[in-house]
């Protein structure tokens, strides 16, 4: 069977990567998608967003997404989860995430949102284009 899922969309926060006990790497992303059309009744352009929640595993990818700035565009291809849980007030919860993995996953930097002081290299040490040009640099996992 396959469950591959991916996304073109911006970041809507800085990456967040966290350490786990295990010395294990995760990072968290918050990505927007955007559609628009034109109202069939009032020929009024409309828009609509939907939030994604990322979850990539691994130092490498960390390191990557150190890269990358709130409003940067990303590719994603990954695996959708969905977690379920009982919280503290004994509500059943349940949370949709994108989950990127070592060996089934595939990180891209599309946008030209790169924070300052990694303008100049990537993490494969070539040169990003300065300027308006889109930084094109790729993480496949």
């Amino acid at each position: 069977m396959l469950n591959k899922t991916q996304l073109i969309g911006r970041l809507g926060a800085d990456p967040e990567v966290r350490s786990l006990n295990d010395g294990a790497k995760v990072t968290n992303l918050r990505l927007a998608t955007s559609e628009t059309w034109k109202d069939r009744d009032t020929g009024e352009r409309k828009e609509r967003t939907d939030w994604h929640r990322v979850t990539v595993w691994g130092d490498g990818s960390a390191k990557y997404l150190s890269h990358a700035t709130k409003g940067a565009m990303l590719f994603v291809e990954g695996r959708l989860t969905t977690r379920r849980w009982t919280d503290a007030d004994g509500v059943e919860r349940a949370s949709t995430e994108i989950v990127v993995r070592s060996g089934s996953g595939q990180l891209k930097i599309l946008g030209d949102r790169l924070s300052r002081r990694d303008a100049d290299h990537s993490t494969t040490g070539s040169r990003h284009p300065s300027g308006s040009e889109a930084e094109q640099t790729r993480l496949d996992l």
